[in-house]
């Protein structure tokens, strides 16, 4: 058995854990940790390990065998999405996904393992975060329990304060040395030909997912050359496919890889990385509820894991295909900061956990915990009891929906259609996201469209159909797994599983539509659902970065109107420009969507309010500002504010809104008394008086009707005189005067003079004070 750097360690390691119970393990890509520390842990009895990859389980498993002596499925084994290979004399066992917290679902205190080894944490999957937790409870529980993490780049400082302060052992040193050059701008298939030159070895190529891979095969085969194998390692191959590119090989090769090859999984013969830098990152947008694949930048750990993989047989050569400068971020950003919780936390609630108060290595945001927690209860697999206090528990559909190895949507799908074959090969299209081309130009259903082309879906995506197919029934021999299918039925399957992903057209056969999270998205060109006022947005896409941008629809499914069943149902009152009245309709609604409106009375509270802040937002009605300057005039401290919304309470339109009308008796009076609206003259008219922003009153008034007033009158608590605009007949201003003795005395002369000839049959005494006064404009013939 070959010597590796971890061989000297592992006695202190042994001893570390046998006394601490806990350890955290730090060692770089190579250094044997994977394959050689679980089998020495197991002289104790049997460890569990939990790997983030299905094909890095079974690589390991069979390593560890080799290294061992030991037997597949004896000894040792694996536990993975549908398929396993382990017995009861199994000391090592690897497990994958959900595998080691279904194990603590099944026994809390995890009796049936000594030792738990969660390896590759720095990955910052989700199940390791999630194993990591529910193992510490574990082992807190049970004294005999042990756990151990492991990492090729970690902050070993945090995961130890989290399990009390545990040791920490770091491994150091690389096996080999590595070449490392920078070469920005180099076409992939260049930079391959070179390192198969610059090395003896196979050349290990990372992309960034299996359509670049599929798309850079005949490039890189036609720079090579026939003497050289190319070949794909990715997630979206069967197990056989990928076994067959971690198999020795004799002829030379070159494997295009997504990060799949990052792990612990070691291919063989690998002396040569070229690096594109690139990898896909899954992220989900809990507001909006839409998953997303974007293409990122590595980081400096992954980029470091990456090169290691040149140099686990001897020196190695990498190409990397960015500048130097670049700055890369030096750790990945956990999983569970970014990706949808619906089955996690589903997991958690099931083991008896509250999401919000659990003890997270690393909490995720809370918008997402309450976006996980809405999805599950629209799934039917929750329910919150609010009172008293609120606790959330796991139903019985729920209890079934944890069970299948799928996404809670698609084991909703499966349970939904009674394990309709139908229903399986859709999961496995979305599960492996994977969706056939082409599609009808128009359907109902973009998947149902899509299986029409189920002969051309690749072999591991049919594997995963017959095995989804067969977890709600005995199993079936043969491959066709395509029954007529009703359509409608069909449609109704998915809308079951994508209830909060449900869109409303914004018009008759429009592309654009608003999804039930209430943002904008726009069914796209990939799509041949054109018609249905409703529809189920199956896989959406964020739209571009930037304001107005919106979610793109790539598979959509329509939705018939009356599935849908309102989930709330509210008063909703708009203030109506045109009638200047408020409508109020009864509104159901499915999440932001609006699936009726019944027209009814609206609120009196409300329609006050509305009318009041409608009549403040003008400017305010002549009638209402003369109000105003009456109650500022009169010393009179009201909130006219408050007096609109009193006056709209007894107002159903806005020209209805009388201020004056809702103030009180003794208000009114004191207006009356110290700031009437009008003035009575000399002549028995009423002139209407004039209040100034400056705190004056004036009145414009014929000057005939004066004749015989000689004190000015005075007004309000101040006893303002009336500034007079004395009018000659045409009702132009003559003369404004708030002394109309002086008036009368020294200028009325002079205005006789001057109008008298102007306005000859109007009167003109030469006595003012005598003369009788007069609203007539013309004067009465003499008898």
């Amino acid at each position: 058995m070959q010597a590796l750097p971890i061989d000297p360690f592992l006695p202190d390691i042994l001893a570390a854990v046998r006394r601490d119970r806990a350890l955290v393990i730090a060692a770089p890509p190579g250094a044997g940790k994977t394959t050689r520390v679980p089998p020495a842990l197991a002289v104790d009895g049997p460890v569990i390990v939990l790997q983030p990859r299905r094909i890095a389980a079974r690589s390991i498993a069979r390593r560890i065998a080799a290294e061992q002596g030991w037997t597949i499925g004896r000894e040792v084994g694996w536990h993975v999405r549908f398929e396993r290979q382990f017995g009861v004399r199994t000391q090592v066992l690897l497990a994958t996904e959900g595998i080691l917290t279904a194990r603590l679902q099944q026994g809390p205190l995890l009796s049936g393992f000594r030792t738990v080894i969660l390896d590759e944490f720095h990955e910052r999957s989700i199940h390791a975060d999630l194993g990591l937790a529910l193992g510490r409870q574990a082992w807190l529980a049970n004294g005999e329990l042990r756990i151990v993490v492991m990492s090729a780049t970690l902050d070993t400082s945090r995961v130890s304060v989290f399990l009390g302060g545990c040791p920490v052992v770091d491994v150091p040193g690389r096996l080999h040395p590595i070449d490392i050059s920078y070469h920005p701008g180099d076409a992939l298939a260049t930079a391959v030909a070179v390192a198969l030159d610059a090395s003896p070895g196979h050349v290990l190529s990372f992309l960034p997912g299996a359509p670049e891979i599929r798309r850079a095969l005949p490039d890189v085969g036609a720079r090579v050359g026939p003497d050289i194998e190319v070949i794909e390692l990715h997630g979206s191959l069967d197990s056989a496919e990928q076994d067959e590119a971690l198999r020795p090989s004799n002829r030379r090769r070159v494997i295009l890889a997504t990060n799949i090859a990052e792990t612990s999984l070691t291919v063989p013969g690998v002396t040569a990385v070229v690096d594109t830098g690139l990898h896909k990152v899954a992220r989900y947008d809990p507001e909006r509820a839409i998953d997303s694949l974007e293409i990122e930048r590595i980081t400096a750990d992954s980029a470091e894991q990456r090169a290691g993989r040149a140099a686990r047989l001897g020196p190695g050569v990498v190409r990397r295909l960015w500048d130097a400068r670049d700055r890369l971020r030096p750790h990945r950003e956990p999983e569970i900061a970014r990706v949808d919780l619906a089955s996690t936390i589903l997991e958690l609630i099931a083991w008896g956990g509250d999401a919000r108060t659990f003890e997270w290595f690393e909490a995720p945001p809370s918008e997402a915990i309450d976006a996980a927690i809405a999805l599950l209860e629209r799934l039917g697999a929750v329910e919150t009891r609010r009172k008293p206090g609120a606790t959330t528990k796991v139903t019985k559909l729920g209890e079934q929906l944890r069970r299948l190895p799928l996404h809670p949507r698609l084991a909703r799908i499966l349970i939904e259609s009674n394990g309709a074959r139908a229903a399986a090969a859709a999961c496995a299209l979305l599960s492996e996201r994977h969706y056939l081309a082409p599609r009808s130009a128009s359907t109902t259903s973009d998947l149902l469209s899509a299986l029409d082309h189920w002969r051309d879906a690749p072999a591991h995506v049919k594997n995963v159909a017959a095995q989804i197919a067969n977890l709600l029934e005995p199993p079936r021999t043969g491959s066709n797994l395509l029954e007529p299918i009703a359509e409608q039925e069909f449609r109704r399957w998915l809308f079951v599983g994508y209830p909060d992903r449900i869109a409303q057209r914004r018009g008759p056969n429009s592309p654009r539509v608003l999804l039930a999270s209430g943002h904008g998205a726009v069914v796209g060109s990939e799509s041949g659902v054109r018609d249905g006022d409703y529809l189920v947005a199956i896989d959406v896409t964020a739209g571009r970065k930037g304001e107005g941008s919106e979610a793109r629809i790539r598979v959509a499914s329509r939705v018939e109107r009356d599935w849908l069943r309102p989930d709330a149902e509210e008063l909703v009152h708009v203030f109506d420009e045109q009638l200047g009245a408020v409508r109020t309709a009864r509104v159901e609604r499915y999440g932001a969507l609006v699936l009726a409106e019944h027209p009814c009375q609206p609120d009196s509270a409300i329609a006050a309010q509305m009318l009041a802040d409608a009549y403040l937002a003008r400017p305010l009605p002549l009638a209402a500002e003369r109000l105003v300057r009456r109650l500022r005039f009169a010393d009179r401290e009201i909130d006219f504010q408050a007096l609109v919304r009193e006056a709209a309470a007894q107002a159903a339109r806005l020209d209805e809104i009388d201020p004056a009308a809702a103030l009180s008796r003794s208000v009114l009076s004191d207006l009356s008394r110290l700031a009437p609206e009008g003035l009575v003259v000399p002549s028995g008219s009423t002139v209407r008086l004039d209040y100034r922003d400056d705190g004056s009153v004036s009145a414009a008034v014929k000057l005939q009707e004066l004749f015989g007033l000689g004190e000015t009158p005075r007004l309000g608590p101040r006893h303002e005189p009336v500034v007079f605009e004395l009018l000659a007949p045409n009702g132009r201003p003559v003369q404004v005067t708030r002394d109309l003795r002086s008036f009368w005395a020294r200028t009325y002369p002079e205005v006789r003079k001057e109008l008298r000839a102007r306005y000859p049959k109007h009167p003109w005494p030469e006595d003012p004070w005598t003369a009788t006064p007069t609203k007539r404009t013309v004067r009465r013939p003499q008898k």
